[in-house]
């Protein structure tokens, strides 16, 4: 039997897909089809494998799309923040906000920014109407008390020590925007106009000259290490990722572009903020984590005092992960939707170096045949999530294989399969009447031959790791 001795472990309910539903951007009425779960509680490790699954949350509600049967595929993309150079584009977005805040400067004529995720993904409405449909009688507070007696109990049987109180509250820490539910009255980016934006199926285009510069500044580091390190320390930054402030003649990195100084008598100031907000994760603070922990987190964008944007990410073992932003309209000129995606990023590279396996930013789901989330691929480098086999695939090798089909399997292996597949699904954790047991024991007491295939479905699903840690609630 498995104990959760740092915290609770994760309660979900699962939900298999029986219909389908609206799309939330192809607009087909019956093209959408995935499978769901609510999450009671939630570990961050058991998301951080989810994820690494194809699943996503909004909210609550842990979705996997029907890969091979959904109208528009979605495919987890994720960018490798520590190779990441930002374009010519993502360079004027980061400019503009600096003229804006230092002179007041507002750019003249229609701003064509990159979409951002909505307050809630559109694909996720026709979901949300299953969960609707069903009567959910699991109440929180029972569980938890339930869950708690539970494994009480094994302890003591056991004679091991007893577990830390477990579904502990997630109420906000020093929260300012009520629970973090998504806010259907915000306005979302537009759609930008057909065939503009890069061409994906291209690596970012750089100059020669800036290559040779680039070769030069590498091999002075290897011979000078020493040299580079007093630089970095002078400016007060890690000595792994950020580079020495820029000269003339060389491009600005990340960091240089938006942490670049405003004069004294700037016309605006920005300010950044960040909350533990409600979520189904458990903050989790372990000492070799970032400073600021895992879980669930409002990254709040205040301008003059005036709150003007808000991101939604969940900070995981391995990665940063961007939920979605909501932001106020009067200040869209400002394509907050690309620079609070920079922004996460550089944050992402900063945690690496307190926590060296946390060297991801995952950008949600990347829908080759939608304009709307087709923008993410410009991040690069970036990988692409195998529907498949669950290995991560550079963009640049699925992108012509995206062109002749909307599903595709990236993995160019045959012979590879599931690493994490369900092997022994009778080692699944079920919680049913204020016990915990595995399936094996579980499948004994029901008379439901139905509920078998829906709770192998979950397995495999889930993978086998999951399988064994999470509690699959049975009613």
């Amino acid at each position: 039997m498995a104990f959760w001795a740092g915290g609770s472990p994760s309660i979900v309910d699962y939900f298999p897909s029986e219909d389908f539903y609206r799309c939330g951007y192809c607009k087909n009425e019956s093209g959408s089809r995935s499978n769901g779960m609510w999450a009671h509680s939630m570990t961050v490790q058991d998301y951080q494998d989810l994820i690494d699954r194809g699943w996503r949350r909004s909210g609550k509600y842990v979705y996997k799309p029907v890969m091979n049967q959904t109208c528009c595929p979605q495919y987890t993309i994720r960018c490798r923040p520590l190779q990441f150079q930002p374009s010519k584009s993502h360079k004027k977005v980061l400019k503009k906000m600096l003229k804006f805040l230092a002179k007041g400067e507002v750019p003249k004529g229609s701003c064509e920014d990159e979409p951002m995720d909505s307050t809630m993904d559109d694909a996720v409405a026709g979901d949300f109407a299953l969960i609707n449909k069903l009567d959910i009688q699991c109440d929180l507070k029972t569980l938890s008390d339930d869950v708690k007696e539970s494994l009480q109990s094994e302890g003591k049987n056991s004679k091991k020590e007893e577990p830390h109180e477990l579904l502990q509250s997630q109420d906000s820490v020093g929260e300012k925007l009520g629970s973090g539910e998504p806010s259907h009255s915000v306005k979302v980016h537009t759609v930008p106009k057909p065939g503009k934006g890069a061409d994906l199926s291209k690596p970012p285009c750089r100059k020669a000259k800036e290559i040779r510069k680039e070769r030069k500044r590498l091999k002075l580091m290897q011979q000078n290490p020493a040299g580079e390190l007093e630089g970095f320390q002078a400016q007060g930054h890690p000595p792994s990722l950020f580079p020495p402030k820029a000269k003339s003649n060389q491009p600005k990195s990340l960091e240089d572009l938006i942490f670049e100084s405003l004069p004294e008598n700037a016309s605006h100031k920005l300010e950044f903020t960040r909350f533990l907000c409600s979520s189904p994760l458990e903050a989790e603070t372990p000492p070799n984590g970032p400073d600021c922990g895992y879980g669930s987190f409002h990254q709040q964008y205040w301008l003059d005092g005036k709150i003007i944007a808000v991101g939604v990410i969940d900070i995981l073992p391995n990665c940063v992960s961007s939920v979605y932003l909501y932001y106020d309209p009067d200040y869209s000129f400002l394509s907050l939707g690309v620079y609070s995606a920079l922004r996460e990023i550089a944050f992402t590279r900063q945690l690496h170096e307190k926590t060296s396996q946390l060297s991801y930013y995952y950008m949600g789901f990347y829908i080759h045949s939608c304009p709307k989330m087709k923008y993410k691929g410009q991040y690069r480098p970036s990988d692409l999530l195998c529907p498949e086999t669950y290995v991560w695939v550079p963009i640049e090798q699925c992108l012509p294989s995206l062109e002749n089909s909307k599903y595709c399997r990236f993995n160019q292996d045959p012979e590879a399969v599931d690493e994490d597949r369900s092997t022994e699904p009778d080692r699944l954790q079920v919680f049913h009447k204020r016990a915990i047991m595995p399936y094996g024991v579980y499948k004994k007491q029901q008379k439901d031959p139905s509920e078998e295939g829906a709770v192998l479905q979950y397995a495999s699903l889930v993978g086998q790791k999951c399988s064994e840690r999470m509690l699959l609630f049975r009613n």
